[in-house]
């Protein structure tokens, strides 16, 4: 059997959990530079007029009018929430799968004298007790099962947030009662192919002969139809698998028509994305930099270029690939042009212990892993490039994220812990 736990509302729950004047009322968290809302707790969804992912500026007086309250994403927030949880998950189970920010798998196979409902009814309890977080359980056989579970925990209030699916008479029944597209991996292209010939649930999807899903649906789709069935075809993993290329591209506090403060932010994104580099012990063969205007707007002239630069010796040196970003963005900056973000990307990843020299190249003295270890340890125990390079420079609040509406760093920053005032 395998559990799968899934934070309610994730980040508009985290916000709740520190200020409990909130309980019971319409929360949303807002994109970067607080552009549009992208997550929004049960009682904000059920304002049917207010879209998701629609400009804030669009529908700012809505969000007033009903007495929505409205935060800027605080990652640093919800990362450390989500650790806590996980952390909670591990006593529960030796084999987690972290899945996402808000959601994970457990391996309860063998757990045959377990109440599975108490089980999962603990989990639930346990993280809301230690960390105020609500969550949903689902048990079941496969993944995609406990996917399913987990989703009729939160939509069927019979279930009370667990649902535990240990028979094949509730397996049909949830197949029964699930649509097409609510089963996980069916993206939108397959539902609107299968409700074309009549699939629109997921017990007449595995009523379909295997030999059609496998064609037309390809290996996903058959490892979809099989774990329905109750065999598991997804392979649990513990330790993900190390990312194939790892980037950032964030808009721009302010346009910027400047070559010097985009150089300061393209640095500081550098450094983030070398530092999950290092993390996962790769290196990186190339490096993707991006230039873009803003294409929202009807006042100013559009541009964006992009460029690739190969590195002489494949590396996780954050010196060495800022440098070779910024000669890839004087490749393509145009003066005259108030830009609107910069991406980076470092794709061709191998691992540090494969790479192999360059003849042609004397390396440097700024490639020593252990530098960059002392780097990494230093910001870990004092906070985010505490120690950097210099070419980020001083001006970071000049093009940084619009942050008007973030809540307080209350887990991670001494300065923005909660204060409680005491009644004298």
């Amino acid at each position: 059997m395998i559990a799968m736990v899934d934070c309610n509302s994730f980040y508009a729950s985290c916000e709740q959990v520190f200020r409990p004047d909130l309980w019971g009322k319409p929360v949303v968290v807002l994109s970067n530079n607080d552009g549009c809302i992208i997550a929004a707790n049960k009682e904000a969804k059920q304002l049917t007029h207010i879209p998701m992912f629609e400009a804030v500026f669009k529908i700012k007086h809505i969000l007033i009018e009903n007495k929505v309250t409205f935060f800027s994403s605080n990652y640093t927030l919800y990362g450390e929430m989500s650790q806590r949880v996980m952390h909670i998950l591990e006593t529960f189970s030796p084999s987690v799968e972290v899945y996402s920010i808000d959601e994970a798998f457990l391996d309860v196979h063998g757990f045959t004298y377990v109440d599975l409902r108490a089980y999962g009814t603990d989990i639930k309890e346990r993280i809301y007790r230690y960390t105020g977080l609500p969550v949903g359980v689902g048990i079941a056989p496969t993944k995609v099962l406990a996917k399913l579970a987990n989703r009729m925990s939160k939509k069927l209030p019979e279930y009370n947030h667990v649902c535990v699916l240990d028979t094949d008479a509730k397996r049909l029944a949830a197949l029964e009662w699930a649509d097409i597209g609510d089963i996980w991996g069916i993206g939108s292209k397959h539902r609107k192919r299968l409700q074309a010939i009549g699939v629109f649930k997921a017990i007449d999807f595995v009523k379909l002969p295997l030999a059609w899903v496998r064609k037309e649906m390809t290996i996903v789709g058959e490892r979809i139809w099989k774990e329905l069935q109750g065999t598991p075809c997804i392979e649990f993993m513990e330790i993900p698998n190390p990312k194939k290329a790892i980037g950032t591209a964030k808009s721009f506090g302010q346009k910027l028509p400047d070559l010097g403060r985009i150089e300061e932010a393209c640095a500081y994104y550098i450094t983030e994305v070398a530092e999950v580099l290092r993390a996962q012990k790769s290196c990186a063969t190339y490096i993707h930099v991006a230039l873009y205007t803003n294409y929202h707007s009807t006042i100013d002239k559009q541009y964006s270029n992009r460029t690739t630069i190969t590195l002489p010796i494949p590396t996780h040196d954050t010196f060495t690939l800022i440098t070779h970003a910024r000669k890839a963005l004087h490749q393509i900056y145009k003066s005259g042009y108030r830009y609107k973000k910069v991406a980076v990307n470092l794709t061709g990843l191998i691992p540090q212990s494969h790479v192999q020299g360059n003849l042609f190249e004397k390396p440097t003295k700024t490639t020593d892993t252990k530098l960059m270890q002392t780097l990494d340890v230093l910001n870990r125990k004092f906070g985010k490039t505490t120690v950097s390079s210099a070419m980020i420079g001083t001006r970071v609040k000049e093009w940084e994220l619009v942050k008007k509406e973030r809540s307080p760093r209350y887990t991670t920053q001494w300065r923005e812990l909660l204060a409680i005032g005491v009644m004298g």
